[in-house]
């Protein structure tokens, strides 16, 4: 039994850590660790190695709010056939087990594994902890030796009987992956041993490289502060983009991201057993985009965001399904909401052409795979007076235009910003590159800001980084990131500041109130409306609908991919886009989008069917829509969608359904193809009134920090000196097509403007 006393430095853990992945010495026991604390819930996740990394056995500890149903941590990060540890309190005893699952059931505890808690196990009034040695524990996917994932799990609900050590519990209410360098996580024999024996005192957080977030537990200063130029936040399609154009003029450059690495030449190494042995991870290879929903370690989803965002070198760039679309004239123009000096785009989507190309045959052969789809739309859309077209060739005509889904990926694999801007902007001596590091808020003095706050203690004492005289900030954190570093720093709605106010590690980061700027950060919020027509036909392959593109591919179409980079995995699952303008009784003309793809993601039909043949048609309604939402914070300050953004407006409703009952009008014309969602049951106006609101989710958010409102036309923060954003969220409305391109034009012309625009470093 352990008595309830003072760990006074107990809760600086969580305030310290946030989501870090490096090392961190425990103040109540002196032990060298190296994990994280998850920023939603607080639960710290630490390990230390001996120093012969050979042996099969580690020191842990987990540090949890008192309030915690129970905690789990999984090393090796799969929580299948990996060893699993789970903490809880039983009255004023820490309860601490490890287990084992053969799949996703109850894991079952583990002959083999000798769990022994150590003497700074304890319980205070706020928190518990558990520290514990485990032997024999790094069987299964753990390698002390090299860099991994590690896993995480958290639940609300208390295990079914507490005082049981092999007591059963519910599922996971959240759970979590990280990177974690367990190369480094070693201590000295020494340290170890007297650890390990149920000694305290000694740790030291050795120096980390510069992709490796150090971390401290106390609010000192642990690293003199490097100033920069400019400080990028956020390394996805703005942010790198920003980064790369900002270093080419020589000065000192520092681009931050929350998340790791994710291709191979970013440091990213996960990948499915049939790619072993090569340089080749799940997110370098295009054909994989479809598993990037049905994985279950998908670490590079943002865990404290209501929506699918990526916290991830590349951001979205790095997981999407890269439809790459250049933009049109409408993008840019005054009455989609932009500057009258955005206008002429063109020489900045020139600039982004010759960077990356695009391509409707990625294939490195040259070849078209899988366009039985493509040929079916053809023969659907053409009676309706569709005309095929390269649709890059002429970004502006999208009246009745169709052809191949066009891309930006490079030699067969997956291309974007991080294949092309990061690569030229790491070879560069002023630019630097942080993983792992978390901007809360900027720093500043009235108008002017003085640096960014981070969660990377190894940088910065407390974490901040400093600018150099007439630096600037650009925030390139997405159009959820972007405004919650906003609101934390005094900048936005109220209410939203004084939700900020009332969180205690955030609250006193905040500027004086008479220092807060008032602007409509989180309103003109705008996503695609998206409904899912599904189809069969008896030419279509369905392409096992993608489900073991991971575990168990097509054998020849995995060894011809892995050969040259050709074949059916160069390209992600669309193969067919098509267009066409609607006028509506408002006097707006609203575009209609179609992506299809084979598979399907959800059937609903009372009609037999063959799963092998069907295919799906998307249709999104884009420029021109008059429905707005609003994005925002809840009191933990997790972004969330505030009012959501679909069909708010009825015209917008009618459009929709006017391009859904056209899409299907041909169907007769076409021998042998069937609807099946919605079936010969149900009238396209029942199933656009039943579809959920939230599945039409397209993740194209835009809006937030809409230019003209939030920021002006030179991307600058209002009543700031010295904060920009180039990002999606100055987007004013939905460009004509996935906003993919149209944002790193956007990034193009952003920093052209700031790097213009005087009394900068």
């Amino acid at each position: 039994m352990l008595g309830r006393f003072a760990l006074s430095l107990l809760p600086f853990i969580g305030t310290a850590l946030a989501q870090a992945g490096g090392p961190y010495v425990d103040p109540d026991n002196g032990i060298t660790f190296y994990g994280i604390t998850d920023p939603v819930h607080l639960v710290t996740y630490g390990y230390i190695f001996p120093e012969d990394t050979t042996s099969t056995e580690f020191i842990g500890e987990i540090v949890a709010p008192i309030d915690s149903g129970w905690v789990g941590a999984a090393p090796a990060g799969s929580m299948i056939r990996n060893t699993l540890l789970v903490t809880w309190l039983n009255g004023d005893e820490v309860m601490g087990t490890n287990r084992f699952a053969t799949d996703y059931i109850q894991p079952l505890p583990l002959d083999g594994p000798i769990i022994t808690n150590l003497p700074s196990t304890m319980i205070n009034s706020t928190h518990w902890k558990w520290v514990y040695r485990c032997q024999n524990c790094t069987g299964g996917t753990l390698n002390p030796s090299s860099a991994g994932v590690s896993g995480w799990a958290f639940s609300s609900a208390p295990v079914d009987d507490p005082s049981d050590i092999n007591t059963d519990f519910e599922e996971h209410t959240d759970f979590g992956l990280y990177g974690l360098d367990f190369s480094a996580a070693h201590a000295s024999q020494e340290d170890y041993d007297r650890w390990a024996s149920g000694g305290t005192g000694g740790g030291t957080p050795p120096p980390t490289s510069t992709t490796t977030t150090a971390t401290s537990t106390t609010p000192t200063a642990t690293a003199k502060p490097t100033p920069y130029d400019y400080i990028v936040v956020g390394a996805g399609a703005g942010g790198i983009i920003a980064a790369d154009r900002l270093s080419e003029t020589g000065k000192k450059v520092l681009l931050l991201d929350r998340g790791g690495p994710s291709t191979w030449e970013t440091g990213g190494r996960y990948q499915p057993e049939w790619l072993n042995g090569t340089q080749l991870t799940k997110f370098d290879v295009p054909g994989l985009f479809e598993s990037m929903f049905t994985d279950s370690n998908s670490f590079w989803w943002c865990k404290d965001i209501s929506v699918f965002a990526g916290c991830l070198i590349g951001g979205g760039t790095s997981i999407n399904g890269a439809l790459y679309w250049l933009p049109a004239d409408m993008d840019f123009s005054t009455s989609a909401g932009w500057p009258s000096s955005w206008a002429n785009h063109g020489p900045y989507t020139s600039k982004l052409k010759q960077r990356l190309p695009s391509t409707d045959h990625p294939s490195t052969d040259g070849k078209r795979y899988l366009e039985q789809t493509f040929s079916v739309v053809q023969k659907l859309l053409s009676p309706q007076g569709y005309n095929n077209i390269t649709l890059n060739d002429n970004p502006n005509f999208k009246e009745h235009a169709l052809g191949y889904s066009a891309y930006d990926f490079l030699n067969g694999k997956r291309g974007g910003p991080v294949a092309s801007y990061l690569r030229t902007a790491k070879a560069r001596q002023n630019f630097h590159l942080e993983m792992w590091t978390m901007v809360t808020s900027v720093v500043r003095n009235g108008s002017t800001i003085t640096g960014v706050q981070t969660n990377n203690t190894a940088i910065g004492p407390n974490g901040f980084i400093p600018l150099n005289p007439n630096g600037r900030v650009v925030l390139s954190a997405g159009s959820f990131g972007t405004p919650r570093i906003l609101y934390q720093s005094g900048i936005g709605p109220e209410d939203m500041i004084n939700l900020v106010m009332a969180d205690a590690t955030q609250g006193p980061q905040l500027p004086s109130q008479s220092d807060w700027i008032d602007l409509p950060v989180g309103d003109n919020v705008s996503d695609n409306p998206s409904v899912n027509l599904v189809f069969t036909h008896p030419d279509i392959d369905a392409y096992d609908n993608w489900a073991p593109i991971m575990t168990d591919p097509r054998p020849a179409d995995a060894a011809q991919y892995i050969k040259d980079q050709s074949g059916v995995f160069a390209q992600a699952s669309p193969r067919a886009n098509f267009w066409r303008a609607y006028s509506a009784s408002d006097g707006r003309t609203r575009w209609l989008q179609g992506t299809a793809r084979p598979g399907a993601a959800s059937v609903t039909t009372s009609q037999p069917y063959n799963q092998s043949q069907i295919f799906t048609i998307t249709a999104y309604l884009s420029t021109g829509i008059t429905s707005r939402g609003q994005i925002g914070i809840d009191a933990a300050l997790r972004p969330r969608v505030l009012t959501q953004p679909w069909l708010v407006d009825p015209i917008d409703k009618t459009v929709l359904l006017q391009g859904l009952n056209d899409i299907a009008s041909t169907i007769s014309q076409v021998p042998g193809l069937k609807m099946i969602t919605p079936d010969n049951t149900t009238t396209m106006s029942d199933y656009l009134n039943s579809y959920s609101l939230a599945n039409m989710n397209s993740n194209h958010w835009v809006g937030p920090c809409t230019i003209g409102k939030v920021v002006d036309s030179n991307t600058k923060v209002m009543g700031t000196d010295n904060l920009f954003v180039i990002d999606a969220s100055i987007l004013p409305s939905l460009p004509v097509g996935n906003p993919h391109g149209t944002i790193m034009s956007a990034a193009e012309q952003g920093v052209a403007k700031v790097l213009a625009l005087s009394g900068g470093p």
